[in-house]
């Protein structure tokens, strides 16, 4: 089990506990947490917590690099485990509330931004790293950035690949809430779950699916708009930058890249 939950006082707690492998987001740990998160949903709590057991600082370390296909497939395709578990924390029709004490890495940033509410350590820093992979990011992930944080930090996250602080994260509203780790736990209990606990479930549900469908409602493209966007990615992922991306990665050394930006317009 890579994944544990338990119920207490209304909320469901949920704690990845893979920390020897950083808590990276492999089919398992995807398809552990979505069970759990539907467990928490069966069990008619007011929220969701999801925690992690934090290994040399790291929250989660994002995407199982291991599992990247290198057969020309699309690796973050509709069906892929992390896009799934994506969705499920977006539509889950309970709150669902990142709790991050340390860094968090690729892939992990986005199910963090899936979240209706962060909160964080001051020590914890966020990076959205494709780029220093080499795979092509999909268009459903890259509008929930910028519909979350705004076109110019969303490009500074994604070009750079770099680490943002917490603070820099409140500032952008990435997160909700930045605390001393030692705090961190009443500032969750005082001013997070109290507060759900009062309030209409029947209500908070209905207002979330009307966040989610607004959020989607801005994000429409014309069909040109969407296959252009496919070929932009599938360049990427069928060609050599890619497998060099990951190959490094395995290997443990600085990728080489050696492709040029390509002109499809």
């Amino acid at each position: 089990m890579l994944v544990d939950k338990e119920v207490k006082d209304r909320v469901c707690y949920v704690e990845m506990q893979n920390g020897k492998h950083f808590n990276c987001l492999s089919e398992e740990m995807c398809t552990e947490l979505i069970a759990a998160l539907k467990f928490g949903y069966e069990q008619e709590c007011v929220g969701i917590v999801i925690k992690a057991q934090v290994n040399r600082g790291v929250w989660s370390a994002g995407h199982d690099i291991k599992e990247l296909p290198q057969d020309g497939s699309d690796p973050l395709a509709f069906y892929v485990p992390m896009e799934k578990l994506i969705r499920k924390v977006q539509d889950i029709p309970i709150p669902v509330i990142a709790y991050v004490e340390g860094t968090v890495w690729g892939g992990a940033c986005d199910l963090c931004l899936s979240c209706d509410m962060i909160i964080s350590s001051k020590n914890a820093t966020f990076a959205i790293t494709p780029a220093k992979i080499g795979i092509p990011y999909n268009a459903s992930g890259i509008m929930h950035f910028i519909n979350q944080l705004g076109m110019n930090k969303a490009r500074e996250m994604f070009f750079l690949g770099m680490p943002i602080t917490a603070s820099d994260a409140l500032n952008v509203g990435l997160i909700n809430r930045v605390a001393d780790l030692e705090d961190l736990e009443s500032v969750l209990e005082e001013q997070f779950l109290a507060p759900l606990r009062r309030n209409s479930a029947l209500s908070i549900s209905a207002i979330k699916r009307q966040f989610r469908i607004l959020s989607r409602a801005s994000t429409v493209i014309s069909a040109e708009n969407f296959e252009r966007i496919n070929a932009y990615r599938n360049l990427v992922y069928c060609g050599e930058d890619y497998r060099e991306g990951i190959n490094s990665f395995l290997e443990k050394r600085p990728p080489h890249y050696k492709g040029k930006a390509a002109d499809l317009d």
